[in-house]
């Protein structure tokens, strides 16, 4: 389970990454605009929509829950600042997928008792593309917070983020994660296209095993 979640760059425009991740065999895109307007994030949304329905790519919007519920998308994603998740529940029905962000094992646990489809825990390391970082967890942090998680009864899909390049996933999925989201690793390679085709392959041989 890979998610790619776009971030402004010199090189593409936000459409153009999600494509070569779509291009890659990536199937799950958060959309990620922090400081566009709703306006600008609706344009791209509706570049991507047709693509993402042509491919049966999901397609989940960074913290706009109105444009979530406006524009049909398969769902949102909700930093600890964005709408509460039950309020984004009412909000889009039972049918949307919604995420959660989550640094703690006390963040996990907060959320039993709430309808919620995955939670994107990290960072794993220090990342540029994103402001105001949360402590960075380590392979060792996650195998925590994962076994306590699991111990405590939630059993949630858990999303590792954060600085992630293909040689860390091995060892995180060796941790109990369940996916992993990717952006600058992916922005930043020489060919976005082949870089998520190898996030797949990995991820799925990681799997096998």
């Amino acid at each position: 389970m890979l998610q790619f979640i776009t971030h402004p760059s010199d090189k593409y425009t936000i459409a153009e990454e999600a494509q070569m991740a779509i291009e890659g065999g990536c199937r799950w895109i958060q959309l990620r605009m922090k400081n566009a307007t709703d306006d600008e994030v609706r344009n791209v949304a509706m570049e991507l929509i047709p693509l993402c329905q042509e491919t049966d790519t999901f397609l989940v919007i960074d913290d706009r829950v109105e444009l979530v519920n406006e524009l049909k998308v398969s769902g949102v994603h909700l930093g600890k600042e964005d709408m509460p998740a039950r309020e984004a529940r009412e909000l889009l029905g039972p049918h949307a997928i919604i995420g959660v962000t989550a640094n703690t094992i006390d963040d996990l646990l907060a959320l039993r008792g709430l309808d919620v489809d995955y939670v994107g825990l990290g960072p794993l390391r220090h990342t540029t593309t994103k402001e105001r970082l949360a402590s960075v967890l380590g392979y060792e942090g996650y195998r925590d917070i994962v076994a306590q998680a699991r111990a405590a009864g939630i059993e949630l899909p858990i999303v590792a983020i954060g600085g992630i390049t293909t040689d860390d996933i091995e060892p995180l999925m060796a941790t109990g994660v369940n996916g992993m989201a990717v952006s600058g690793a992916i922005i930043g390679a020489s060919d976005p296209v082949a870089e998520t085709s190898q996030f797949i392959n990995r991820l799925q041989n990681t799997l096998k095993k």
